[in-house]
């Protein structure tokens, strides 16, 4: 059922909810309210049935592809399934009737949990305290490099650059820009690494950070990073570990370790909170012991044997989001942590290890795989083949360009990267990242986590082929992808110019 049908089947006095007995009266709620915040008319929202809006959002989940219902092996964001004792504890904890400025003494089940948290971090990251209190991945970034940038500042010194690889994580430039630092990008070596030796000429005295996605978005670790991190240190710059590839190591290889100084996590992707549609997220900030004074407002202390939220912290970035943060991915994480142990951690990151292996090996066979060797939790293959086969050359010279771009000048269809991903939809898969990173060629980022199985993996493979025959000798029909799904292709640059951000309908 459409949002026009819900709205159609909408009639005068239709409810779908019942208020307890102490507010289904009439009261006038809004006499406390200022005038200018009351509203002159009343919402138009449909009136339906308690039915109506079950089946209503049900037809809406069946015609999304989700985590629940399809493999989803999409690169550098780790769409896996977890455990649902993670959502069970959570509402187990009585949350729901929690406020964010309870006392402190309500709260204290919270907090222990909460510092137990932090600890926990701490122990995977190789690293002395945590802040949970980001909201994201993003946020967490800027909230990590505001932490060196007051560090900086705390030494008299003016360092204001950050150094970001070419195959970093695709928010780093943008979260080093917001927190105020010029951002220089670092061309990798052929084979997808940090160049070590070129990395002396762009370390000075003007460098504050060099922020590390470790493994990298190819899906490469920087074998080299322990002469990395010596380098950047005796530049007098720091280290910044962007965690969102850290599926691959957890358990196993610490940050800490290597010699980051400050790293960001996502709990959302590494720790039990699938994060499809933008959210929800946290991404807890973990520093050394210096930089500790750093972290954003509050930090948790234990005052004669009660846990207190500490506001008093003179060095302090300040205040970045509510007092305790994205608490439900939080409760999620900590279940998951507490589930697993440290042996469970090692074996996540190695059945992701080796589930991306196996994968990048069978479509080796397909696509030109641009991951030299083995990878880690994901890898890249590049998609130009489909558009160069003498079969799609000359599938049709009559063919007219279609409005997604796709053709070689004189009308003949190229089937790319972006037609693939809509054909796999049609196939009941959804599409991998296409055409990040920016410098693979038709490139496509896969990440296949460790929860899917052998047989999952294989008929993504098969598809893979299937697809690359449908471009070879119908090409239309992948670029006219997809033909099954409920909504076909869109003009994805129209609605990102031209949004529709409101729904208008009369009630019938």
């Amino acid at each position: 059922m459409s949002e026009a049908l819900i709205y159609q089947r909408s009639r005068p006095g239709r409810y779908a909810y019942t208020l307890p007995p102490r507010l289904d009266r009439e009261r006038d709620f809004t006499a406390a309210l200022p005038k200018d915040f009351i509203r002159k008319n009343p919402p138009a929202l449909p009136e339906v049935s308690k039915v109506d809006v079950v089946r209503h959002m049900t037809r809406l989940s069946q015609e999304t592809i989700s985590i629940d219902s399809h493999f989803y092996p999409l690169g550098s964001c780790t769409m896996k399934h977890n455990p649902m004792i993670a959502d069970r504890a959570l509402a187990g904890f009585g949350l729901d009737g929690l406020h964010p400025h309870q006392p402190d003494g309500d709260v204290q089940g919270l907090l222990k949990v909460f510092t137990e948290m932090e600890a926990y971090l701490a122990e995977v990251t190789g690293l002395d305290a945590v802040s949970l209190i980001p909201s994201a991945g993003a946020q967490g970034e800027f909230v990590g490099l505001a932490v060196i940038r007051k560090a900086i500042q705390a030494r008299g010194e003016n360092r204001h650059v950050v150094l970001v690889p070419d195959t970093a994580h695709g928010t780093n430039p943008a979260s080093a820009a917001l927190a105020g630092l010029k951002v220089v990008v670092i061309p990798s070596t052929i084979e997808g690494l940090v160049d070590v030796d070129a990395l002396d000429s762009y370390l000075n005295d003007d460098v504050a950070a060099l922020m590390l996605t470790n493994p990298n978005t190819l899906g490469l670790f920087e074998k080299d990073i322990e002469t990395i991190a010596q380098k950047v240190h005796k530049a007098g710059a720091l280290l910044y570990y962007d965690g969102a590839n850290l599926n691959a190591l957890v358990g196993r290889y610490r940050p800490g370790d290597m010699g980051f100084d400050v790293c960001h996590l996502n709990l959302h992707k590494t720790f039990a909170t699938p994060h499809g549609g933008g959210g929800p997220g946290s991404g807890p900030v973990a520093v050394r012991a210096e930089l500790e004074p750093f972290l954003p407002v509050p930090r948790i202390r234990t005052v004669n044997g009660e846990y207190r939220l500490d506001f008093n912290r003179p060095d302090s970035i300040g205040p970045i989001h509510g007092n305790w943060g994205n608490v439900a991915v939080v409760v999620r994480a900590y279940t998951y942590l507490r589930l697993l142990g440290h042996d469970g951690l090692a074996d996540v990151s190695a059945s992701a290890v080796l589930n991306a292996n196996y994968l990048r090996a069978q479509l080796a066979k397909i696509f030109p795989n641009t991951t030299p060797g083995l990878c880690m939790h994901e890898f890249t293959v590049s998609l130009t083949c489909l558009s160069k086969s003498p079969a799609n050359e000359s599938a049709s010279k009559s063919h007219k360009q279609s409005g997604n771009g796709n053709g070689n000048g004189n009308g003949a269809p190229h089937v790319r990267a972006m037609d693939v991903a809509k054909r796999l939809l049609d196939l009941g898969i959804h599409p991998p990242t296409v055409y990040f990173p920016t410098f693979i060629s038709e490139g496509m980022l896969i990440e296949p986590t460790e929860t899917e199985t052998k047989e999952t993996l294989d008929n993504f493979v098969a598809a893979m082929q299937q697809i690359k025959r449908e471009a070879a000798e119908q090409p239309e029909l992948v670029i006219g992808a997809p033909h099954t799904t409920q909504v076909g292709r869109l003009d994805d640059v129209g609605a990102a110019r031209n949004p529709v951000l409101t729904f208008c309908c009369t009630f019938q």
